[in-house]
């Protein structure tokens, strides 16, 4: 369900990380029709790819503004270009179903615009073609936080954590980021969910910084 509100929400607590670049799109064969997507499908990738990056910038434009007529513009701009490359993407998606880059780059529009529903299907479209795609996974992720599902997040989380160490640090921040928006503003989030997601934010912090310090240890070790 899309909602303005929701739309601010999701806003304000991603600008507190910076979006996650979209990976292009393999040169391998589509999972679908068993070839390559070709130069028209990719140009059509890029080019609704620029629209999302346009989106992200102006949403980080919208973040540092100093006055409310600045971010309302600002984020009224990044809507339309996110609604502009959900469009492209959609497109993109039926002509070319096998091509998992773009179905994770749907979703990503249709999250950062509220769709959050339509932005999970997009997402499972691609983990089905791309099975632990680390990107999906964290969007995924994103979109759970948004909805209140915070064991499926969590969820998230630990397989990012055993597979993508860099992409799970990133979704950490986010994680803190929406525990930090919602205990200013719960909103319908139950403020006891809030503090539960942040004492196990806190208990995870622990353990990547700790098995970082090991991993750098263990590196330095290897030198003697």
């Amino acid at each position: 369900m899309r909602t303005a509100a929701a739309i601010i929400l999701g806003s304000a607590l991603v600008l507190s990380v910076p979006a996650w670049s979209i990976p292009s799109p393999d040169a391998g064969d589509d999972a679908t029709t068993g070839k390559a997507p070709d130069a028209a499908a990719m140009a059509r990738y890029s080019e609704a790819l620029a629209l999302l990056k346009k989106g992200d910038a102006s949403e980080q434009q919208a973040a540092s503004a100093t006055s409310a007529v600045a971010r309302k513009a600002a984020l009224t701009d990044s809507q339309n270009a996110y609604t502009e490359a959900k469009i492209k993407f959609a497109t993109l998606v039926a002509e070319n179903p096998g091509m998992a880059e773009a179905w994770n780059s749907l979703g990503y529009t249709q999250r950062k615009t509220g769709f959050y529903d339509d932005a999970l299907a997009s997402y499972a479209k691609a983990l089905e073609l791309k099975p632990g795609y680390p990107e999906a996974l964290e969007y995924r992720g994103e979109a759970y936080l948004r909805l209140n599902r915070i064991a499926d997040a969590k969820q998230a989380y630990l397989q990012l954590f055993s597979s993508n160490r860099t992409i799970s640090d990133h979704f950490l921040k986010s994680m803190q980021a929406w525990v930090r928006a919602k205990s200013k503003a719960p909103g319908d989030t139950d403020p006891a969910q809030v503090r539960e997601l942040q004492k196990w934010v806190q208990e995870r912090s622990q353990i990547a910084a700790q098995t970082a310090s090991l991993t750098r240890a263990g590196a330095a070790e290897s030198w003697h």
